[in-house]
């Protein structure tokens, strides 16, 4: 897998997570301690989440951090 799809993969999951939850990335963000830029770009695949961005997500929705790789 190319990084550019990682990215966009990794970013359509926290965007689905996020709906599902009914939160905006201003609430996402304030949750886990970003700014909502942060959280729109890795939504939009413009970043790469690190490893510990995908923990404190994977902490905050209550899923394992492999499901961002799958």
């Amino acid at each position: 897998m190319s990084i550019r799809k990682l990215k966009n993969s990794i970013g359509k999951k926290v965007r689905f997570l996020r709906l599902e939850k009914g939160l905006s990335q201003e609430k996402l963000a304030e949750s886990v301690n970003m700014s909502r830029e942060h959280i729109s770009c890795i939504e939009r695949g413009k970043n790469l989440a690190s490893i510990e961005t995908l923990y404190y997500l994977s902490e905050f929705f209550k899923v394992d951090i492999k499901y961002f790789f799958d």
